[in-house]
């Protein structure tokens, strides 16, 4: 089982997702319409992520995404398929000592603005992004052997984030 593994915020993670992105939006170049550094790594206010930076890729037809299966491995990727998530592709790369995840949905996707909201909504409102760093460092000091019992006890926590960060773009006119 991979380790929970919590760091401060690092101005690194930044040129990181930049390297990165230009690789996979070079190799993807024709399903790409946009990329993102999502998740804790990009957003300096929560303070606290595992180092894994989050890449969401919007592409035009999400099905064509497996047809670059063997060249994301190429590059160090192992497909995942769905993983879960209906209509997504994902991929990871570094096994269990992770340095990248990749997610790829079609453009229309409800879940590309679920995870640009929630990152401007962390940007916009420092006070609950550091909450959300200290419960992540409190989990990670609770729970350093298991992945899956840290992002349960986020859950709730994360889930009331992603809710009040839709009703804040909807303020907002998103």
């Amino acid at each position: 089982m991979r380790k929970t593994q919590i760091e401060p915020w690092n101005e690194s993670w930044n040129g990181i997702y930049y390297a990165e992105s230009s690789i996979i939006s070079s190799l993807l170049e024709k399903e790409v319409i946009e990329i993102h550094h999502i998740g804790s790594t990009s957003v300096k206010q929560i303070g606290f992520a595992k180092p894994i930076i989050d890449i969401l890729v919007v592409v035009k037809n999400v099905i064509n995404i497996d047809k670059y299966n063997e060249q994301m491995e190429i590059i160090g990727y192992t497909p995942r398929g769905e993983n879960g998530i209906a209509n997504r592709r994902y991929f990871i790369k570094g096994g269990e000592q992770r340095t990248h995840h990749v997610h790829c949905h079609q453009t229309g996707d409800e879940r590309i603005n679920a995870h640009l909201f929630f990152k401007r909504y962390m940007i916009e409102h420092p006070n609950e992004a550091r909450a959300y760093g200290e419960l992540k460092r409190r989990l990670a000091v609770q729970f350093p052997d298991n992945t899956h019992l840290y992002q349960d006890g986020k859950e709730e926590f994360v889930n009331d984030l992603v809710r009040k960060s839709k009703e804040w773009a909807e303020l907002q006119g998103e």
